[in-house]
């Protein structure tokens, strides 16, 4: 991925390798405070973290996050129940870049702060497509890199708990069908007392997650390849939705 400027590329270095020196105070805050202070607590986390793991010690190959989204702290809680706090120092490559919503933490200047050390690129959902595709090339090149990224499957929150796919974000399908040998992470979470959208998870609550790996393949080329590989992760989302609730009962 050689279409970003040279002063881009600088400009992502920078953020990672500050983000990176910084990280000794901000992953364990971050972890303190979803344990702690939130009181929140991720099912069979041992068995997860071995999985995800050993997973990316098999291959370098590109890793593309792609999760359901019902809370602001999803990412959050991802990076949290796949990694661990002291693995990230260690891999701090597969700590994930993720892509905010610019409106929801940028109006302070500390908010601006927070993101950028913690290896955020704010995205303006429903932008203009320049600004979009420049965002999209970013996350592209950094996982050309090595570096590991998360996206939600759908644009927003689902305002009806589940996911859906009418209001699938067709950028994780641009993504993974421009990146060689991108793999598609697919990362089911969920509160056992979320029953729809919120800002937060309640308070002690506990959470499944479950992930899947999937190589989106397609003969199509241009944006209907783009469509499909984004469907396509989508529908294994709904699957693994369908089991979540199914085991629930």
């Amino acid at each position: 991925m050689t279409d970003l400027t040279r002063r881009a590329r600088l400009a992502l270095w920078v953020q990672r390798e500050v983000g990176r020196v910084l990280s000794v105070f901000w992953i364990p805050a971050s972890a303190f405070a979803l344990r702690y202070v939130m009181g929140y607590r991720i099912k069979n986390v041992a068995r997860l973290r071995k999985r995800f793991r050993a997973l990316m010690a098999e291959s370098d190959e590109p890793v593309l996050i792609c999760a359901n989204h019902l809370t602001m702290v999803d990412s959050m809680l991802v990076a949290w129940a796949l990694g661990g706090t002291w693995w990230y120092f260690f891999h701090y490559r597969r700590m994930p870049w993720n892509l905010p919503e610019y409106r929801n933490f940028t109006s302070l200047w500390f908010g601006r702060a927070a993101m950028w050390i913690t290896k955020c690129i704010p995205i303006r959902r429903g932008g203009r497509r320049e600004h979009v595709s420049a965002v999209l090339k970013r996350i592209k090149y950094l996982l050309s890199r090595g570096e590991t990224a998360l996206v939600f499957a759908e644009g927003g929150r689902s305002r009806t708990g589940r996911v859906q796919l009418d209001s699938i974000a067709y950028g994780m399908g641009r993504i993974t069908s421009s990146v060689r040998n991108c793999r598609a992470l697919v990362v089911y979470l969920r509160g056992d007392r979320q029953r729809t959208w919120s800002t937060v998870p309640a308070m002690g609550d506990s959470f499944y997650v479950d992930f899947e790996v999937l190589r989106p393949h397609s003969e199509r080329t241009g944006m209907r390849r783009s469509r499909e590989f984004a469907q396509q992760i989508a529908q294994r989302l709904v699957g693994m939705e369908e089991k979540y609730f199914a085991r629930r009962k």
